[in-house]
């Protein structure tokens, strides 16, 4: 399952309509958007860029099942379900591995200065309640926990924690992860570093600009392996391009406002997220010209 589950997986969006509910006809567009435009191998769901944290339980259950209805068995499927609620996360868990859910993922718990033996529980916790696989998913930036190389060997000593989500700029440890783990996988989770992490022996990305961009990060991510690092490189520049204009309009909004102009009506980010800055339209509609998105 481990060499199945390789490959590009776009983070996926979920669009909300102005009162914050879910509108499934346009996530079922988003997710044939990712497949059949984007040509990713998976989609990671209810992660940062699904705005999973602004959600209720059951908005969360929502995503995971039209998903799968949509999707059915065309790409890989990895469920997102960390909460600080270890209740919920196991609830979610169970509900996305009876949906026939490849994999689960889990952010580490945040907010509260837990201890590393916390954390284990927290995913031992889940996979013994689902007895599915899990990928850690590492944000430290946002959360504020670092795991060392000791405590991923402490962690992977659990036979269903299969991966990480490696979302960090620490390269050094990336490739200590690497050299001291060939058999796990490891997913970068840094839109715009895609080429190093590639040179760096990763098993695949997951990415939430891939909802509009997964063409380049195809090219990137399969030269870099194959060696054509100059032409990764371009492409790269190319990309990151792209994603520092839609970081200065603002990630999530500028994400669906592309979706939203090429005829996928994408709603509006969830509150307390504000709707895309219409002063940036024009910018908006030249950035899709410019690099045919």
């Amino acid at each position: 399952m481990r060499d199945e589950l390789k490959g590009l997986y776009a983070a996926l969006l979920v669009p909300f309509d102005d009162e914050g509910q879910i509108m499934e006809n346009s996530l079922r567009q988003i997710i044939r958007n990712a497949i059949d435009v984007q040509n990713i191998d998976g989609l990671y769901v209810n992660g940062s860029s699904g705005e999973n944290f602004l959600m209720n339980t059951e908005q969360k259950k929502e995503v995971f099942r039209i998903t799968k209805d949509e999707v059915q068995s065309d790409v890989k499927l990895i469920a997102q379900v960390g909460s600080l609620d270890l209740n919920e996360a196991i609830e979610l868990g169970q509900y996305a591995t009876e949906l026939g859910y490849d994999s689960l993922s889990a952010v580490t718990p945040f907010y509260y200065p837990f201890t590393f033996e916390e954390i284990r529980d927290y995913y031992n916790a889940i996979i013994d309640a689902t007895g599915n696989d899990m990928i850690i998913y590492s944000i430290p930036g946002l959360t504020g926990v670092n795991i060392s190389i000791e405590q991923f060997k402490t962690l992977f000593e659990n036979d269903k924690i299969i991966g990480v989500k490696y979302t960090a700029p620490d390269f050094f440890l990336l490739e200590r992860l690497r050299q001291a783990f060939p058999n796990h996988l490891i997913f970068s989770g840094f839109d715009e570093m895609l080429v190093q992490a590639a040179i760096s022996g990763v098993d695949g990305a997951i990415g939430s600009t891939y909802n509009i961009n997964g063409q380049r990060a195809r090219t990137i991510f399969e030269s870099a392996k194959q060696g054509n690092i100059q032409h990764a490189y371009e492409i790269q520049h190319e990309s990151n391009d792209i994603i520092e204009t839609v970081l200065k309009m603002g990630l999530y909004p500028t994400l669906k406002a592309v979706l939203t102009e090429k005829g996928i009506d994408t709603g509006q980010p969830k509150a307390p997220f504000h709707p895309f800055n219409e002063t940036y339209r024009e910018a908006l509609k030249d950035l899709i010209k410019q690099y045919q998105l």
